[in-house]
């Protein structure tokens, strides 16, 4: 998929390029910077990086990989962290921006990057994720690449303390140890409700509606078992066109926003009754942005249920009732929670 947030060292990642964070005069630093000269050969990279000589903060330079995997390293030079007043932020996009501009110029299929800065230098790390997670998204919009956000340790990733919070408490409110059949089904039926109540205001048929969320079979319906099966409702695929049609956005945005690759695309809109796994149905109703209720009828037609249970659907839950949108960063949450993320299809 086009992006990935791993465990790893960085210098055993398999991608055409690896990000470094870079010392500024051409020397061996600390953390990262000294991880990728030992592992590429010292002396062979530090001879390349002398002919750089110095770079800005911000900027970023280009040198062979030699040992490692890679086939190039990107040295980018992050900000000092002083007090966020400085021009740190946008120190931090510029080497986001420049590293995937630079890798766009030599046709790299693949780069790997650290959490740029948030080392020695102590930026903020979950600022400092936040805007990797912006530029990333960014790019992505409109370039076709995969890109991997690399972190050590745990110590090393963090989502902000407030979102953290919330977080927990909606699942120690809602689930795992508290929240039984009965509570989740009276929210779900709060949400199907609100949804009714929205769609009255907008003068829509409230028996259309109730249909729409009908049961497959009604109370004394009479029909044959073969009538029944020839009136089936819309599949998953069927559903999924329709909703991006009323969308109003291009189903290339969508699959880019859903974080999927034109391929799997390609595959659910040419199979009718395509059955996509729980991750892939998700990531597409994330980018719809369709409420939880419309998201539960999405993911029905594909026999895809959520549990009160899960703490992964108790986050999605929380993202979608919550508004939160960004793939991208619903990733770094499920990362965060050590759960799969919507980048592991």
């Amino acid at each position: 998929m086009p992006f990935h947030i791993i465990r790893n060292d960085i210098t055993k990642v398999e991608a055409d390029i690896i990000v470094n964070t870079a010392n500024p005069e051409p020397v061996i630093g600390d953390g990262t910077d000294s991880a990728i000269y030992q592992a590429a050969g010292k002396e062979l990279l530090l001879a390349e990086r002398m002919k750089i000589g110095g770079i800005a903060p911000g900027e970023a330079a280009i040198t062979p990989a030699f040992d490692l995997s890679a086939k190039y390293i990107i040295h980018t030079v992050g900000p000092a962290w002083l007090d966020g007043n400085h021009g740190e932020y946008d120190v931090l996009r510029s080497c986001y921006s420049n590293s995937l501009s630079m890798a766009e110029q030599v046709k790299a299929e693949s780069i790997a990057f650290p959490l740029i800065a948030t080392g020695v230098y102590g930026f903020p790390k979950n600022e400092a994720l936040d805007i990797a997670l912006s530029e990333i998204g960014k790019f992505l919009l409109t370039h076709d690449m995969n890109i991997i956000l690399v972190v050590f340790d745990k110590e090393s990733f963090q989502i902000s303390e407030q979102l953290m919070g919330e977080i927990d408490q909606y699942i120690d409110e809602f689930g795992i140890d508290q929240l039984y059949t009965g509570e989740y089904t009276e929210r779900t039926d709060m949400y199907r409700r609100r949804r009714l109540q929205e769609q009255a205001e907008c003068e829509v048929d409230e028996e259309v509606l109730s249909a729409a969320y009908a049961p497959i079979i009604a109370e004394n319906d009479d029909s044959s078992l073969e009538d029944i099966l020839d009136n089936t409702g819309e599949t998953f695929q069927q559903c999924l066109l329709r909703l991006i049609r009323e969308s109003g956005v291009d189903e290339v945005e969508i699959y880019k926003k859903a974080n999927i690759d034109r391929k799997l695309f390609s595959s659910i809109r040419c199979k009718v009754n395509y059955k996509p796994k729980k991750k892939t149905a998700v990531a597409l109703a994330i980018a719809l942005e369709l409420d939880m209720l419309t998201m539960m009828d999405l993911l029905s037609r594909a026999e895809i249920a959520f549990s009160p249970s899960n703490k992964f659907d108790l986050i999605i839950s929380y993202c979608v009732t919550n508004s939160i949108y960004d793939i991208y960063e619903i990733n770094a949450i499920l990362f965060q929670y050590d759960q799969p993320t919507l980048c592991d299809f």
